[in-house]
């Protein structure tokens, strides 16, 4: 099994975080240490030339790289070594469930040699984790010549057995409907469909939509100011093929309100003509009253990644149990699962970060600011709106 071993930046200099790739018995395959582009860190440990490579008589890769958001193509350290495949698992040294997941990778690891697992702490690679839209740990990718051909969210040891008996077979390509069972893979889009009051499936995403037919609803949904989310089916071969049977429509975009397929462009399209548009889709509130909503749901709130039973990073988690000591009644809401409450929080509150605590409607702050409170014996005041 690979690691990727990422430190923070130490402020000392302006090259960002630094990457290391090891092998975990102390052993690498071929392998680029310096993707062609790349420049070694200055200094680093058995530095190499760029795009030199890596035999097997090299037992420890000691050089690091500097990170620089996008323009670190994470793919390059090991993703597109070949035909063959590369799970990646995006973990948290926090969260139990990825350490036992680890365990799963090694024994699979025994028994396919071929294929690459590679361990990534995600919270170190904030703009690698956005970029594959990893919300949650443990999160595991599937790769084959640099092009990813399916995802597995969370725990599930059998699911990933399975994955990587069927992608390391040879067939390469993404996940088909027919893999998985029927009543599983309805499940899953019955879930989609009714992930938001409206839900569109179409190709690409609303700020870059992949095919005219998507454009141009989007442009009708922005038109007439329908609040909705969306799905790329693009991204997911699965659920592209299963919808279609699903629904009984043979083709993308697919609009849903409250879970009931409206239809297609066609259909959009003829709502507007006759005027029925805005009845046909939910009433549109302004961010700021849903916001002002969201705060004021209970006496306290708190906007986190992931909810009580499950943070989702390490900051949420430490929230958590500072507001559990306390005894205090609270709410909680996950911003990972609203990326426009998550984006708009921080402009409304003029706070740039999570978690946020709000007690009465009011802002308290971040985790910090509540370990402060909480050292000067002011928690259970500020939570009872005492002060």
């Amino acid at each position: 099994m690979i690691t990727v071993e990422v430190f923070p930046d130490t402020g000392e200099d302006d090259e960002g975080p630094l990457a290391r790739l090891c092998r975990m018995d102390g052993s690498i395959q071929n392998s680029t240490l310096y993707p062609p582009g790349l420049e070694p860190f200055p200094g680093a440990k058995n530095s190499r030339p760029t795009g030199s490579t890596l035999s097997e008589d090299d037992a420890y890769v000691g050089g690091a790289l500097p990170i620089h958001g996008e323009d670190w193509r994470f793919l390059s350290l090991g993703f597109k070594l070949g035909p063959s495949l590369t799970v990646v698992h995006f973990q948290a040294p926090w969260a139990p469930q990825c350490s036992q997941m680890n365990d799963v990778m090694t024994e699979l690891a025994k028994e396919h040699k071929h294929t690459m697992f590679v361990k990534l702490e995600a919270e170190a690679v904030p703009e690698v984790s956005e970029k594959y839209e990893i919300t949650s740990v443990p999160t595991f990718l599937f790769f084959k010549g640099g092009e990813k051909i399916d995802r597995l969210d969370g725990a599930h040891a059998p699911e990933l057995t399975s994955k990587v008996q069927r992608l390391g077979s040879g067939g390469g390509g993404a996940a088909r409907a027919g893999d998985v069972p029927k009543e599983d893979l309805n499940e899953r889009l019955k879930r989609l469909i009714n992930a938001a009051p409206c839900m569109l499936f179409m190709k690409g995403l609303p700020q870059e939509p992949r095919c005219g037919f998507s454009r141009q609803i989007i442009q009708i949904l922005k038109d007439h100011n329908v609040q909705y989310s969306s799905f790329d089916i693009l991204s997911d071969e699965e659920v592209r093929q299963g919808l279609k049977t699903y629904s009984n429509w043979p083709t993308y975009p697919q609009v849903y309100v409250n879970g009931e397929l409206i239809g297609g462009l066609d259909i959009i399209k003829e709502l507007v003509e006759s005027g029925e548009l805005e009845n046909t889709f939910p009433k549109t509130v302004s961010l700021e009253n849903r916001l002002k909503s969201l705060i004021n749901k209970s006496p306290i709130m708190l906007f986190m990644k992931g909810n009580k039973e499950a943070a989702k990073c390490g900051f949420s988690r430490q929230i958590l149990e500072i507001m559990n000591s306390t005894g205090v009644e609270y709410d909680t809401f996950d911003i990972l699962a609203d990326e426009e409450v998550r984006k708009g929080l921080k402009t409304f509150s003029n706070w740039p970060t999570y978690p946020q605590l709000y007690v009465k409607g009011e802002l308290i702050g971040g985790l910090d600011i509540v370990k402060e409170l909480k050292e000067n014996g002011e928690l259970a005041p500020v939570l009872k709106g005492e002060n």
